[in-house]
């Protein structure tokens, strides 16, 4: 404890006055404080769009975001699309109505090996022709 803590024990302000000696009075504020008054020269050094609305929000009706599969995952994802109705075997073909299960759009990263009719609203090039090449189609 140094020596000057030491003297002033039992004094009410430690030798600061009235406010000085409270939170941050004397060295102007905490964090972002008085950034538009003493802090001001700071603010537009380094931070020039502190204040004030930047940018454009788009609204929510405009935004859509696609839920997508890619075709590596249909044959994973077969039997519990048969389950829930959304598939069915059809001979040695699947038919698949990826609309109905809420998936947009079909990508065409990895592999099939299996042939699936495939119905969905959008869908890659790549992936029309790897499902093509396994011997389904994709009904758009």
């Amino acid at each position: 404890m140094p020596s000057r803590t030491k003297k002033f024990r039992g004094k009410r302000t430690h030798g600061r006055g009235k406010k000085s000696g409270r939170g941050a009075g004397i060295i102007g504020g905490h964090g972002q404080a008085g950034l538009s008054k003493t802090g001001k020269i700071g603010m537009l050094k380094y931070d020039r769009d502190h204040f004030g609305r930047h940018g454009f929000k788009r609204p929510q009706s405009v935004v859509k975001a696609n839920v997508v599969m890619n075709v590596c995952d249909l044959p994973r994802e077969m039997d519990r699309l048969v389950e829930a109705g959304f598939a069915k075997k059809d001979g040695d073909k699947y038919v698949v109505n990826l609309t109905d299960a809420g998936i947009d759009k079909l990508l065409g990263s990895g592999n099939i090996g299996v042939a699936v009719v495939v119905t969905v609203a959008e869908a890659s090039g790549k992936a029309k022709q790897k499902v093509e090449a396994a011997g389904g189609s994709i009904a758009e």
